[in-house]
């Protein structure tokens, strides 16, 4: 056990964190990283001053429930590392079923909405090198974060991001949209975890009194957007497996399929033009 960790432990438990243990390894381990390109030597029993200094800040900032991803900087998914900032949504493992979904048949050209990070887009691109893709965003500081992910990638000459209110700024037509759009409903939003409620875009989380906002934009504007025989695949609430195919229903889109994630909770809606 090194200097310090009993009491950074006890400060994350007392904080409210849930895997103190596990979260401080993960800290150890990006610190020591960085300690590393210090001159002064290390060991793991034993590190430098600058990997000390790294680790305090970063577990500090853990007990103001800061999430890791944050602090590291970066967050896993798919099979890449995205960079993950204040201004954008922390990748979620629920999320890879719709990458999984979108993987699951061909596309060319794919549009994500709300596309934060751009994990999304850069993740089924980077499986598909012919297909290109736009992400849109309202967010010009989500936008910096996806296309610094894309440049890191080296996926820029497929991958084009654009602010725009949902689908206003984009005339183009695509064989495949998805979306992790905003889904929480107001009164669900004050209850969630301080890492979420005060650490990621609040725009990106909550859709208004009912929680399907964001759907009602989507399931309005999308049609125009689709091929003919194209798929529109959409990240759900888990209590939402029917509320928003029937919204879908609506706007004349059909849903075809509702995947579960791996907990078995109602997380994907795949449909298309009916």
């Amino acid at each position: 056990m090194i200097d310090g960790q009993a009491e950074a432990l006890r400060a994350m438990a007392e904080a409210g964190v849930a895997d103190p243990s596990g979260d401080f390894r993960r800290l150890y381990e990006w610190a020591y990283a960085k300690g590393e390109e210090d001159p002064e030597p290390q060991t793991r029993d034993a590190p430098n001053d600058w990997t000390l200094y790294l680790l305090k800040d970063a577990v500090d900032a853990r007990v103001a429930r800061q999430p890791v991803s944050q602090i590291i900087g970066t967050r896993a998914f798919w099979e890449h590392e995205f960079e993950v900032t204040p201004d954008v949504l922390d990748p979620r493992p629920d999320t890879e079923t719709l990458v999984e979904a979108a993987l699951a048949r061909p596309f060319d050209h794919v549009l994500d909405i709300g596309t934060g990070s751009g994990c999304i887009l850069l993740s089924l691109l980077a499986a598909r090198p012919t297909a290109s893709g736009i992400g849109v965003d309202i967010s010009e500081p989500a936008l910096a974060v996806a296309r610094r992910n894309a440049a890191a990638l080296e996926l820029t000459d497929r991958a084009v991001f654009r602010r725009s209110d949902w689908l206003a700024e984009v005339p183009e037509q695509f064989d495949l949209i998805v979306s992790n759009p905003p889904y929480i409903d107001a009164a669900s939003y004050s209850a969630l975890e301080p890492e979420v409620r005060q650490w990621e875009p609040r725009s990106a989380l909550e859709a208004g009194p009912d929680g399907l906002d964001a759907y009602r934009a989507i399931a309005a504007q999308a049609p125009k957007a689709l091929k003919p025989g194209g798929r529109l695949l959409l990240e759900i609430g888990h209590d939402q497996g029917q509320s928003v195919p029937k919204l879908l229903a609506g706007a004349g889109i059909e849903t075809v399929n509702l995947l579960k994630d791996l907990n078995g909770k109602d997380r994907v809606v795949v449909a298309n033009l009916i």
